[in-house]
């Protein structure tokens, strides 16, 4: 209580350690972004091999060395370069090796600055709508959740039941003290956000013969219920459906997107609920006058 109390009367130390934390986490969701599909892969791999009885094998990398977030360390994926201390400040390190490996000279993609960048923007608005309170820290751990799911999905079409599942199961925990809502609100949430794009998947598939959704944005919905209520879940679809037919149209007119390749619903799905993280009672004021 002491520290929140120190928070309230020290606001600029607030932002910038909410600034600091937040290009920081954003470092390290740049390697879950890029890992953990990799794990689960491997895994899948594993246990395939495992239920065919067949030896193990030499992975697509050409070794059986078992990636897990720590390691191995971050290295160039050209030449092997091990990223040193000084080559893994967030933003800054990009900016003065000037996007390249200091090594080889590889390019290193823009993704990363601007994850830990966008990250730290984010964590920003997430403090700046809810002040020192303990509503921050948990709305800043559903941000960041977001932020991964949104990049996985976007590069895999796959949202991680490491990730979703947790996620759903930290937001009723948090409801049971009514930090967003009522705990009959979320578990409610939890059950109609999973059923309405359970009952979507189904009747799209009966229809069409095509699948329209995953099972993975099901549990995303439902866990964006679970933290904020039933009540939230019609804006949350609409706004998913309106960032989606927006992305969607710029991906097709701007990158000449191939409209019969599918893209991922869960970017939608987890931007729509961002939003309503931080502004859906205001939007649900305004709308009903």
């Amino acid at each position: 209580m002491e520290f929140i109390g120190l928070l309230q009367q020290n606001i600029a130390v607030f932002y910038s350690l909410i600034i600091f934390t937040g290009l920081a986490v954003g470092s390290f969701l740049n390697v879950v972004i890029y890992r953990l599909p990799r794990m689960m892969e491997q895994e899948w791999r594993s246990q395939c091999r495992e239920l065919l009885g067949l030896p193990s094998a030499e992975d697509n990398l050409g070794n059986t060395q078992k990636i897990s977030l720590a390691f191995p360390a971050s290295a160039c994926p050209k030449c092997g370069h091990k990223i040193r201390f000084w080559e893994n400040i967030p933003v800054l390190s990009y900016l003065f090796l000037k996007g390249s490996c200091s090594n080889c000279g590889n390019k290193i993609s823009l993704q990363y600055p601007l994850i830990e960048a966008a990250t730290a923007i984010l964590s920003v608005a997430v403090a700046w709508q809810f002040g020192v309170s303990w509503q921050t820290p948990l709305a800043l751990l559903l941000t960041w959740s977001l932020v991964a799911l949104t990049m996985i999905d976007f590069h895999k079409q796959l949202l991680p039941d490491s990730i979703t599942l947790p996620v759903l199961w930290l937001g009723l925990i948090a409801n049971i003290f009514e930090v967003f809502t009522t705990l009959e609100s979320a578990v409610i949430g939890a059950i109609a956000g999973y059923l309405a794009l359970w009952s979507v998947y189904h009747l799209f598939k009966l229809v069409t013969g095509k699948e329209g959704v995953g099972y993975g944005d099901f549990k995303l919905l439902g866990a964006l219920g679970a933290w904020l209520g039933w009540k939230i879940l019609p804006l949350i679809i609409l706004l998913s459906s309106l960032v989606g037919a927006i992305i969607g149209i710029a991906l097709i007119v701007i990158t000449r997107h191939d409209k019969n390749i599918p893209i991922p619903f869960g970017p939608y799905l987890a931007i729509a609920g961002w939003i309503a993280l931080i502004w859906g009672d205001d939007m649900i004021r305004i709308w009903l006058g």
